[in-house]
């Protein structure tokens, strides 16, 4: 039997060079419930508490050690942690796939220490189940539409009525300025037209104060004034924002022909 042991790794390697794993591992496992097999027939546990039987029960041991031996040469590359605890067991120097061809005899081994724990059924179905909501979970995501739009979804329909109510108005940024204790806020002064309103907006890491002033946006005029630890905000300025930065809506002036004044 050990002798058909050895020999079967031949075919085992051709196997796993040949990249099919899944019939390398049919015919390991093979192997293993023959060798399972042949210790539940032989009962060296029955036999040891039998008087004149130890030399039957070494024996019996032995081959079953050298089964397990070469089935951990062949099972190393797939479970190798495995194999070097199997290592540390046998008290051998390797497993590597040449140490199949010698077998053990007169050679002590150390104290076995279990190697896996047996998977009962009921967690074997409690991980399938859980497999089952993860698939779920995958496949949403799969069927999840993707995308900007997606990731920061369009807010609620309003109607015209609502819209109309808020005062959107050109105006310009006559004063920008750090915000003493704010790591995002500059506080904007904002020229309306003959009207200036203060205005803190969270900008900071895109802007520099002195490349703001001068320039033109569009600010929601009729904001209820919100109080701030710094101050009162009184509007708020239109900008956007992506995983790039923040973008500060700005208006390009158009020339009326007539009067050659900015529309």
């Amino acid at each position: 039997m050990v002798a058909r042991f050895i020999a079967a790794g031949d075919d085992i390697a051709e196997d796993f060079e040949a990249r099919e794993f899944s019939r390398a591992m049919r015919k390991i496992m093979e192997l293993a419930d023959e060798a399972n097999t042949y210790i539940a027939d032989k009962e060296p546990w029955a036999l040891a508490k039998q008087d004149g039987r130890d030399t039957e029960v070494l024996e019996i041991c032995s081959v079953g050690i050298n089964l397990f031996r070469q089935l951990m040469v062949y099972l190393a590359p797939v479970v190798p942690a495995m194999a070097e605890e199997a290592r540390e067991f046998l008290n051998v120097a390797s497993l590597d796939w040449h140490t199949r061809q010698s077998v053990l005899t007169d050679h002590p081994i150390n104290k076995f220490k279990p190697l896996m724990t047996r998977v009962e059924r009921d967690k074997i179905d409690a991980m399938i189940e859980a497999s089952k909501e993860d698939l779920v979970e995958e496949q949403k995501l799969k069927e999840a539409p993707k995308g900007p739009l997606a990731e920061d979804p369009i807010a609620e329909e309003i109607d015209f009525a609502a819209f109309a109510k808020v005062d959107l108005r050109i105006a310009r940024i006559a004063k920008a300025e750090y915000v003493e204790g704010a790591d995002k806020l500059l506080q904007l002064t904002l020229d309306l037209g003959g009207e200036t309103r203060n205005v803190f907006s969270g900008i900071r890491s895109a802007y520099a104060p002195e490349a703001l002033e001068g320039r033109l946006t569009v600010m929601v005029a009729n904001l209820a004034p919100r109080k701030m630890r710094f101050g009162v905000s009184e509007g708020m300025v239109l900008a956007s924002a992506n995983e790039e930065g923040i973008y500060l809506l700005s208006p390009t002036p158009v020339q009326n022909r007539a009067s050659g004044l900015p529309n």
